[in-house]
């Protein structure tokens, strides 16, 4: 891990730059009475997967379930009478439109979001829903923000940046000021990274209050730009994201200066990995992450071979949860997905003779070992070696990988012949005598 910076040092940096602790303080009083003083709490079990001391700072559970309003309404608050009267307008299709809406609406602003067109139904709906006015427009983010900006001018309406602005950057600043009010001997914070706003706040937040704790941020590998920046390494990201919260391509002039200046390290999670954080945190925590929000949880999780990682030996960390939007689908796919990853689930495409009984004979086998059948399927035709066999796809539930191996076993000693269809693939079974 990198070197934490020395106190002189932070000061140093922190003077050239466009917002202080005073800035975030000040936010913290402005919007206090109308965010939720959301809780900073242990986790004992995540403390000993990890090899820690890990608090949670649950975000997930702000009214509109992200961190996002803290900013906005920092943002709202700081306007003149005269902006509010007109309004303000942001492109966005997540958590920013959600708090923007949902603040605006509570202080009686006019609110226009910007959403690209390919925006699901249920987000467009929920922004409505705050009493947000809704433009469809682009195909991207990018082409959404650029009307947005068009409109701005058109009807003189004030533009709220997500995450590339003075005031947004002071109020997500203070949720670092309640974790480490909540558990000052964190000596270790973690963030989540997409355009830089969250962690550039709580970086100045924490810097100013201690300034020896360690601050890293936490990208997805699809979307490593600030990762790229700080680190000089180039990664060839893009694509579909399970954390589409900080799938930002390009990060914000200010943010990029914090993260620069301040950051002590900038860390990269792939898919899976998120994925697994998710899962963790539904199981052990009962509650529910979107992807953004487990990134941070995500890169401290053990190694593949199961050990946890040195660097965090004997720190105490605190995690951002920065949000809990997730499309309910995509939860449930994941949840499936890590009980498959866990030996939990499987799936096997067994070559049977195509005759009476050779389905409840292999069904029988599956009774054996306690393993609960969850779907059949068959294939006569195609992959199929003969026309006298057939493929059956068995999709089972059973309690852990031994048991699973050594159902896989009793199959091969029986003389069936099969293929164990993974998350990643497909791999080659023993090869038996029937079918």
């Amino acid at each position: 891990m990198a070197q934490e910076m020395d106190t002189r040092e932070v000061e140093a940096a922190a003077a050239s730059l466009p917002v202080t602790i005073e800035d975030v303080r000040a936010a913290h009083d402005r919007i206090r009475p109308s965010i939720v003083r959301t809780p900073t709490l242990l986790s004992k079990t995540l403390s000993q997967i990890v090899g820690a001391k890990v608090y949670l700072k649950f975000e997930n559970l702000q009214f509109t379930a992200a961190y996002k309003e803290r900013g906005a309404l920092n943002r709202l608050l700081l306007l003149s009478d005269e902006a509010k009267a007109r309004g303000v307008i942001a492109a966005s299709a997540g958590n920013h439109a959600q708090g923007l809406a949902y603040h605006g609406a509570r202080l009686g602003l006019p609110v226009t979001i910007v959403m690209p067109t390919s925006t699901p139904t249920v987000k467009v709906a929920q922004t409505q829903g705050h009493g947000a006015t809704v433009v469809l427009h682009g195909d991207n983010f990018d082409e959404a923000n650029a009307y947005s900006r068009v409109l701005e001018k058109e009807r003189g309406l004030t533009y709220v940046h997500p995450f590339d602005d003075p005031d947004v950057i002071a109020g997500q600043g203070t949720v670092a000021l309640e974790i480490l009010e909540d558990a000052p001997e964190i000596d270790t914070l973690v963030v989540p990274v997409g355009g830089g706003g969250l962690i550039s706040g709580c970086t100045v937040a924490a810097k100013a209050l201690k300034p020896g704790i360690k601050v890293i941020g936490v990208q997805s590998n699809r979307y490593p730009a600030l990762y790229s920046l700080k680190t000089g390494k180039q990664i060839e990201g893009g694509g579909d994201t399970l954390a589409e919260g900080i799938a930002v391509k390009f990060p914000g002039q200010l943010s990029s200066q914090f993260v620069l200046q301040l950051v002590d390290e900038m860390r990269v999670v792939n898919e899976s990995i998120i994925e697994s954080a998710i899962s963790l945190l539904l199981d052990i925590e009962k509650t529910v992450v979107e992807g953004a929000g487990a990134a941070a949880l995500a890169t401290l999780l053990p190694t593949k071979d199961g050990n946890p990682r040195p660097e965090f030996a004997g720190r105490t960390i605190g995690i951002v949860l920065s949000g809990g939007n997730i499309d309910p689908r995509f939860l449930a796919n994941v949840i499936l997905r890590n009980l498959a990853r866990s030996g939990k689930i499987g799936r096997l495409s067994v070559v049977l003779p195509d005759k009476a009984g050779a389905l409840m004979e292999v069904a029988g086998i599956f009774t054996r070992f306690d393993a609960n059948i969850i779907e059949v399927a068959h294939q006569r035709i195609f992959g199929v070696p003969s026309a006298k066999s057939t493929t059956t796809e068995i999709e089972y539930e059973i309690k852990d990988p031994a048991a699973a191996m050594a159902l896989e076993q009793a199959l091969a000693d029986a003389g069936y012949s099969f293929d164990r269809l993974t998350i990643s693939g497909t791999r080659k079974g023993p090869r038996g005598s029937r079918g």
